[in-house]
């Protein structure tokens, strides 16, 4: 049998479960080339009988014009040798174990769209119409290989048509482990709040009804459960939040088109890109006053801040539902405040039966919980507040110099967790799985690393965690550790600068940098709890060079809860009690009698932990100011209030003084201007915007300071508080007018939710030094 020369071409990337081989099939038959392609272990092998330069245009368009979901990491070419083949063939997976991984779920596709709406198709209506090329994907898996046996459709057996759409390289169902139709697919359920089934020839249409009348439904989607009701409602609204005990954090919206957003928000380019893209992100953006021919949302869908985060439908489901509906609806997740969104039916039934007036649920399983993905899109670009579904599992490439000779898994922190999985030349980011002290989130946290290791055949010895003796995910880490696996324990703030300047491709071995993190609370290496810090180093090891002023918080975590005892810490540091409490006309709080227990428990140092935190600073002005100032109901709620209140300010006043004393920001100026104008009756907006412009000067002052001693000509942003954009464009503009190279977050959110990633990277950066 003749041989002839042509090109081996393996390619990497997420190129399996999204059409790439029939892709590839018909890109070889479009040119005329013989050969074959086929999965393994490491992706996609195609074999083709071609000259160098056809070969070359053949990659080419390969790279160009690939399946919406498949993304390319690498296209390795050999030369080879191979018998002549009769065609172009899509043939069996070679031996070895698949472990390429899984895509994240993709928004119904323009293709998808037109035949749910066409009243001639036989997926007319049809609630989980899908392709290669959208729908469910990580939600649904199980284990590897990624066929319809290892995902919760296995229940369903296709039917003939599906079955020859699904046998077809042609068809854009050709292998789409999802494919199904009314006749052989899953099956949507209406339900009354005490179980009882609705029967309704469209389900939709009596959501729809109930909706409008100021009912509360859910629905379960692709990821999870949402509670839905008229975001223009605003008794309904309360009633949904009074009956969810989610009393002020903003809620997301789902509205049936871009034109319909723009009503109510200003859209910029990166935001209508991203409400149109694959992944459907929760987009949030600032509000305007809407048009008078449309409703205006309901005041109580975000009272504490000046943004609306819309996302388009993104499911059959959501469509159908909002083909019903001419206003804007909430979506947000459907569990009571503090449990996981609900994925499965019992759940639901459970957990809503006081919460929903109707349930939507269907029959196909949801194995993985994906909430929605939350961006911040304005005309700067675009900043992760959550990573999840449409964007989860998130491949990243190692920096140049990093090398992982065996595989690492690094184990995030406490809040908005993730985990990261190292493994050859890149690292995999899990979705965001939340709050780990949530039972059933720390079962999902379990549930979700034994699934990565099976999707990706990781098989570590290396674990990495945060420093935290109290998180629960270094409590698990130490367990391994008792297993006999190897353990590195990351400083938090580290591993925040890391996960930038890894996001950034900064290079392992490159000159050192300035980290600036500032978020809530983070352990630090001297045992107190760290959250304003200038972090001079790499990958491998920091220094500490410079921090905002270490104050105690009164009650510990109580001071989280509390923003007035953070205030009353603050000001103590600098007036003596009597002299606070003749504020108490200003600030009523701080003529409470309780004030003389915190008295006695700073003497005694009775839980008064020491910190330096950004958060907790902006806490205390924002109760200052009457922002939540006794207690706040989800994390960083004064925080956004004081950021909220600042951009009411109409003009841009001179900035408070902070003192740069030691390498510390110093916050005494800060609080004797601040409580003068207090008492002048100063608008407490202008205080609010003065407050963000001094302390964006101080950190300005103290990088400039900082240079004097180090050697460094980029910065590197990281921590929760930089989700704030007043802070964050301020310092972003003021570092690159100091001729400094600023790093910010691209891929990962700058809070907790990209820790892991920088975790991994300096587990990585001490083995390489060894």
């Amino acid at each position: 049998m003749s041989h002839c020369n042509g090109s081996r071409l393996r390619v990497s990337g997420v190129v399996q479960g999204v059409g790439f081989r029939p892709f590839v099939w018909q890109l070889a038959n479009d040119m005329a080339l013989t050969g074959q392609v086929f999965n393994d272990a490491a992706g996609v092998t195609i074999d083709i009988l071609a000259n160098a330069a056809t070969t070359e245009r053949f990659v080419e368009r390969l790279c160009n014009e690939h399946p919406p979901l498949a993304v390319i990491e690498s296209v390795a070419s050999e030369p080879a040798s191979f018998t002549e083949f009769s065609g172009f063939h899509i043939v069996a997976s070679q031996a070895g174990e698949v472990s390429t991984g899984c895509a994240p779920d993709s928004a119904t596709c323009t293709d998808c769209l037109s035949e749910l709406h066409n009243s001639n198709d036989r997926r007319y209506g049809y609630p989980f119409i899908n392709c290669t090329n959208c729908g469910p994907r990580l939600s649904i898996i199980k284990h590897i290989p990624y066929d319809r046996a290892s995902t919760t459709m296995a229940e369903f057996e296709l039917c003939e048509a599906c079955q020859r759409e699904y046998d077809n390289p042609a068809d854009r169902r050709f292998h789409a482990q999802p494919n199904a139709c009314p006749d052989c697919g899953p099956k949507c359920v209406l339900e009354s709040s005490d179980g009882t089934v609705i029967q309704a020839s469209d389900p939709f249409a009596v959501l729809a009804t109930a909706i409008k009348d100021g009912k509360i439904v859910a629905v379960k989607g692709i990821g999870g459960v949402h509670l839905v009701c008229d975001a223009t409602n605003e008794q309904a609204v309360q009633q949904l939040r009074e009956r969810k005990y989610r009393p002020g954090k903003a809620l997301a919206l789902m509205a049936h088109s871009t034109e319909a957003i723009k009503q109510y928000v200003n859209v910029s380019e990166h935001a209508e890109a991203m409400l149109s893209s694959p992944a459907a992100p929760v987009v949030l953006m600032p509000k305007r006053n809407s048009d008078p021919s449309f409703h205006a949302i309901a005041r109580s869908v975000a009272p504490d801040t000046g943004m609306l985060g819309f996302m388009l439908p993104y499911s059959p489901i959501h469509w159908l539902l909002m083909a019903q509906l001419d206003v804007p609806v909430v979506m947000t997740s459907g569990n009571r405040s503090g449990s996981p969104q609900a994925i499965s039916n019992d759940d639901a039934r459970e957990q809503l039966q006081d919460i929903a007036d109707l349930l939507l649920l269907h029959n196909r399983p949801i194995h993985n919980r994906l909430d929605d993905s939350v961006v911040l899109a304005d005309s700067r670009g675009v900043q992760f507040f959550r990573r999840a579904r449409g964007f989860a599992p998130t491949s990243l490439p190692l920096p140049p110099g990093f090398r992982a000779d065996e595989p690492l898994i690094a184990l995030g922190g406490q809040l908005k967790n993730t985990v990261c999985m190292v493994k050859g030349n890149k690292a995999i980011v899990t979705q965001h799985l939340g709050d780990l002290h949530d039972a059933s989130t720390y079962d999902q946290y379990l549930h979700t690393q034994t699934l990565f290791t099976s999707l990706y055949d990781i098989h570590s010895q290396r674990y990495a965690c945060d420093m935290h003796p109290e998180y629960l995910s270094t409590k698990h880490a130490e367990s391994l550790a008792e297993q006999g696996k190897t353990l590195c324990k990351v400083q938090h703030h580290h591993a925040h600068m890391a996960a930038c300047m890894g996001d950034n491709q900064y290079p392992l071995t490159a000159p050192k940098v300035l980290g600036i993190c500032l978020d809530g609370t983070g352990y630090g290496t001297d045992g107190s709890l760290w959250g304003g810090e200038f972090l001079f180093g790499g990958y491998h090891s920091i220094e500490r060079v410079g921090s905002i002023t270490p104050f105690p918080l009164i009650g510990g975590a109580q001071a989280i809860k509390s923003p007035w005892r953070t205030l009353y810490a603050q000001l103590r540091q600098h007036y003596s009690a009597t002299d606070i409490a003749a504020f108490a006309y200003l600030i009523p709080q701080l003529g409470s009698p309780v004030c003389q227990t915190f008295d006695m428990m700073l003497e005694k140092g009775l839980n008064v932990p020491m910190t330096s935190s950004a958060g907790r600073l902006f806490d205390a002005v924002a109760a200052a100011l009457g922002c939540s100032a006794d207690n706040i109901s989800y994390e960083g709620q004064a925080a956004i209030q004081l950021e909220t209140l600042a951009g009411q300010c109409p003009d841009t006043p001179a900035p408070y003084e902070f003192t740069i004393e030691d390498n510390v920001i110093n916050t005494r100026l800060l609080w004797l201007a601040l409580l003068d104008d207090l008492s002048g009756g100063r608008d407490k907006a202008s205080i609010a915007a003065a407050f963000h412009s001094g302390f964006v000067a101080a950190l300005l002052t103290m990088t400039a300071h900082l240079r004097q001693t180090y050697e460094f000509d980029t910065v590197a942003l990281s921590g929760g508080v930089m989700q704030n954009p007043r802070v964050f464009h301020g310092l972003t503009t003021g570092l690159e007018s100091q001729g400094l190279t600023v790093l910010t977050h691209n891929t990962l959110p700058a809070n907790d939710g990209g820790i892991a990633f920088g975790q991994a990277l300096v587990a990585l950066a001490q083995v390489s030094s060894v």
